[in-house]
């Protein structure tokens, strides 16, 4: 243990506390890997995976991090067996009502990305309940994406957008870049500078679509699923980050 806790501040140690990535964008996945290679049922690998997001909202939160957004439910996890989506379910509720007043207290604001409405009353009404009590909460921002789909998230934005064109509050010559981003989910919040995905999947999944064009991408090797995805392996992905130049299409 002892080993483990001087390796972890070794890898603090060689981070820049002054060029972090502002907004960090995870997509976690392996859940289900994880429990199948332990002949388990998939809810296990998400029960695990939920340790991870306690884990990792606390390292980030302790180096500095500002916006972390976690993947947690897509819009097209529908698919997945009813008995799968009730437990991932109500793992989520278990971990809300035990963590909430941790996150409140370290003045965390829980922001959720996705349409809540099609979730269950419990899971629907807690996740609400989360996101008012650190409504006014002025540190780290974490963002849930649940029920989330990139694509599903430009079409609300040009619906709001429309909305506010038909209604005389914007014209068409307003639209760019900038104020678009204003109709999303993530609306007053930075793009997000670096994506983390483990298990070795080399794919994006219809996340952020919009908000991530130009964030690095960092894919962690094929044996690191999401409820192996520890502190350590965080930083590694910071440590990769900062070694990399964003020319954000210049020279």
């Amino acid at each position: 243990m002892k080993d483990k806790e001087y390796e972890k501040d070794k890898l603090i140690d060689k981070i820049d506390l002054d060029s972090l990535p502002t907004h960090i964008g995870i997509i976690m996945d392996g859940n289900g890997r994880w429990a199948k290679k332990r002949n388990l049922p998939r809810n296990f690998g998400h029960q695990e995976g939920m340790e991870r997001v306690i884990e990792i909202v606390e390292c980030a939160d302790k180096i500095g991090i500002k916006y972390l957004t976690l993947y947690a439910f897509s819009t097209e996890n529908w698919k997945r067996p009813q008995s799968e989506i009730e437990g991932l379910m109500k793992i989520l509720v278990f971990y809300i009502r035990r963590e909430l007043d941790k996150l409140y207290k370290n003045n965390v604001k829980l922001d959720i990305l996705g349409d809540i409405s099609r979730l269950a009353d419990t899971p629907r009404n807690e996740v609400k309940r989360a996101v008012e009590k650190t409504k006014n909460n002025t540190g780290m921002t974490l963002n849930i994406a649940l029920n989330y789909g990139g694509r599903d998230e430009i079409i609300y934005g040009i619906k709001n957008f429309l909305n506010d064109l038909e209604m005389g509050k914007i014209t068409k010559d307003d639209l760019n870049t900038e104020t678009f981003s204003n109709y999303l989910y993530t609306k007053g919040q930075p793009d997000v500078d670096l994506v983390i995905r483990p298990s070795g999947e080399l794919r994006i999944s219809n996340f952020l679509l919009y908000q991530i064009a130009y964030a690095e991408l960092y894919f962690a090797d094929s044996d690191i699923l999401w409820p192996d995805f520890k502190e350590e392996h965080f930083y590694k992905a910071i440590l990769d980050y900062q070694k990399r130049y964003r020319r954000f299409g210049g020279i």
